[in-house]
């Protein structure tokens, strides 16, 4: 496997059809990514958004020679979401990205990946979860490195994949704070949440930004950015890379990632750029060193550190 490799998390924000369709189209033609996960993560109302142009665009990636995979709802509180993520394990004929528990359950020692909702904190559980099937498991974002290190150290046999670029899921609820914020209840939300295609920011009281709401999840505020640690989590053991979608040109963001881990673009370069690319954005990397996740530890602070 190369250690370059590339992966599009899910979509986690209320896009509408079109605009989620043509999103993966352009995906599917342009973007240097070799895996794309596919399906509704966050809100089990939001399905028949992207139901009738699913075919299509599996097709369309699949064509273009990228590896498609579909992921699991991260809370499930409904016998109909039990039901929808039962009937994905039990018909789809792609791998399933499980993000949580109970649909590691289901699957029943099937080869599958692990996503980042599921907290794997450890190297003991990463193992346990290989002898139940997982081939691969991308890392929660907020670990540090170390403990990524430590990881992959002990659970050799398996696959990791860390969260480089995208805003980071905190929280999900089985309330929906977004539909309550425009004075709605979730079972009549009438999709407010598509409202915000990028998330709707929340401050503090004194109007400091905070988080985003996304429907039922909490996201950050800052959008993780790992480029300089990318050797590291490389000489780690780590050998595919995350790229959450958010609503700018991620085409040009897997551009640019995969300029810098083929060592044709510096880090400094690679960073402007996708501050062009996602301009208004605020970056972090403090979960990966061990500082509060909001924080923005620059090179030179890094390499201090380390030694």
């Amino acid at each position: 496997m190369s250690i370059s490799e590339l992966t599009l998390g899910p979509v986690y924000y209320l896009w509408d059809g079109p605009k989620w369709r043509d999103f993966y189209f352009q995906i599917a033609d342009e973007a240097p990514v070799e895996r794309v996960i596919l399906g509704e993560t966050v809100c089990s109302k939001r399905q028949h958004f992207i139901e009738p142009h699913l075919a299509e665009v599996v097709e369309r990636l699949e064509k273009a020679g990228k590896t498609v995979a579909f992921s699991s709802l991260a809370l499930v509180t409904l016998e109909r979401e039990s039901r929808i993520v039962k009937d994905l394990i039990e018909t789809s004929d792609h791998a399933i990205e499980v993000n949580d528990l109970s649909a590691i359950n289901l699957i029943k020692g099937q080869r599958h990946l692990v996503g980042p909702l599921v907290n794997v904190y450890n190297g003991p559980t990463a193992r346990l979860m290989a002898q139940r099937g997982a081939e691969r498991i991308c890392l929660p974002p907020e670990l540090p490195f170390q403990s990524i290190a430590r990881i992959a150290a002990e659970a050799s046999g398996v696959a990791f994949e860390v969260m480089v670029f995208g805003r980071m899921p905190l929280a999900i609820s089985a309330r929906c704070a977004h539909a309550r914020s425009k004075g709605r209840i979730k079972d009549n939300c009438q999709f407010v949440c598509g409202e915000e295609p990028d998330g709707l920011p929340i401050r503090t009281l004194d109007r400091q930004s905070f988080l985003v709401l996304n429907g039922v999840q909490t996201m950050s505020h800052t959008c993780q950015l790992l480029l300089n640690e990318l050797k590291d989590l490389q000489e780690a053991g780590v050998n595919a890379f995350r790229l959450s979608p958010q609503d700018c040109d991620m085409v040009r963001i897997a551009s640019i990632f995969q300029e810098t881990l083929s060592g044709r673009m510096e880090t400094d370069e690679a960073a402007a750029r996708i501050g062009h690319c996602y301009p208004g954005a605020t970056f972090s990397n403090g979960f990966y060193h061990a500082r509060e996740g909001a924080a923005w530890v620059s090179r030179a602070k890094s390499v201090a550190q380390s030694q």
